[in-house]
């Protein structure tokens, strides 16, 4: 889990900087890239267009995505699932709290969930899933941590339909990603399939109401932290608010763009590269009077994945900085951390 989900007790590198409102700085600075051609079979084309993502993920950590092949009708229904669900009371949306699932999935609700260790407590709601598996499922007949079945609402008809449609279709995208990482870092192009073949992925509907009157940054949105996992794939309405922190601490609105995905890589993409790739810390503050609504997608290897540093991120000069760790090794520790 990472993006908007807390990296909480772990993620946060730094104090923020003082003040609550981000420096606009031009898109270019976030640069917003066209992922057709990773699709496409013009290897000059895709190559290039990996070079650009790498050189994003070694300077900022994050990039907007274009040309992403995802219909926007079902982005569009997925925001409204996730409007249908937190309209329910809250008594209801209790009764699946994430206490009751040994695999961490369900719902939060306000301030339960502390990103910023230092802060009081996220001023957001959440409800989280994972890949739904049943009781034959291998790995959760040898009781195997973060595999098993989700929590569902009972009176919201078509709700787990559409959030799975969703999930499986932000799986293809984070390992398309994958593909032109890989190729950016001079790996074969599918060197990530081998880890990623049935990946720790949470989808995390988010809610965060309107905060109004003056603003404390020690009780915001979402707390200053980095994500601990592998990469984020990033939904975000109109309403905007997230903001990243650039190398001089100053803090960089990422408003939303039509037709984009936010990415942003975890920590453990940059235990991967040995810190060439950038988990760049970042935060949400809703200062727009009205409801806002996200939908992060956190994809980390699987769970017996070992992560370690890539044979060409490394050297003489360039020893590995960190030891080796299975991906639900990492993923199981950050949330225990997360959600005492």
């Amino acid at each position: 889990m990472s993006a908007e989900y807390g990296t909480v007790a772990y993620g946060l590198k730094q104090r923020p900087a003082a003040g609550i409102a981000g420096k606009r700085v031009p898109f270019s600075s976030v640069p917003v890239i066209d992922l057709g051609p990773l699709r496409g079979d013009d290897p000059v084309a895709k190559r290039r267009t990996a070079q650009a993502i790498g050189r994003a993920c070694e300077d900022i950590g994050f990039i907007y995505i274009a040309n992403h092949g995802i219909p926007s009708a079902l982005i569009a229904g997925t925001f409204a699932e996730a409007r249908r669900f937190f309209a329910l009371p809250l008594d209801e949306k209790m009764k699946l709290h994430i206490k009751n699932s040994a695999n961490y999935r369900g719902y939060f609700p306000l301030k339960e969930e502390k990103t910023d260790v230092t802060a009081e407590g996220d001023l957001k709601e959440g409800f989280d899933l994972m890949r739904e598996l049943g009781p034959d499922d291998p790995d959760v007949r040898a009781g195997k941590p973060l595999h098993g079945p989700n929590q569902w609402p009972q009176d919201l008809p078509g709700f787990r339909e559409a959030v799975l449609a969703y999930y499986a279709a932000m799986e293809d995208l984070a390992k398309l990603l994958l593909r032109g990482m890989a190729l950016s870092l001079d790996l074969d192009e599918h060197w990530f399939a081998a880890k990623t073949l049935k990946p720790l992925a949470y989808l995390r509907l988010l809610h965060y109401p309107p905060q109004p009157g003056a603003i404390d940054e020690r009780e915001i949105g979402c707390g200053a932290h980095s994500d601990y996992g592998c990469l984020t794939i990033l939904a975000q309405d109109e309403v905007g608010g997230l903001q990243l922190r650039n190398s001089a601490g100053e803090w960089i609105e990422a408003p939303p763009i039509p037709g984009t995905f936010v990415i942003n890589l975890g920590d453990q993409m940059a235990r991967w590269t040995n810190e060439r790739f950038q988990a760049t810390p970042h935060r949400v503050i809703n200062r727009s009077g009205r409801e806002r609504y996200s939908i992060p997608f956190f994809f980390d290897p699987d769970y017996d994945a070992v992560v370690e540093c890539l044979p060409t991120c490394q050297g003489p000069d360039n020893p590995p900085r960190h030891a080796p760790i299975t991906g639900g090794e990492h993923l199981l520790g950050m949330l225990k951390a997360t959600f005492k």
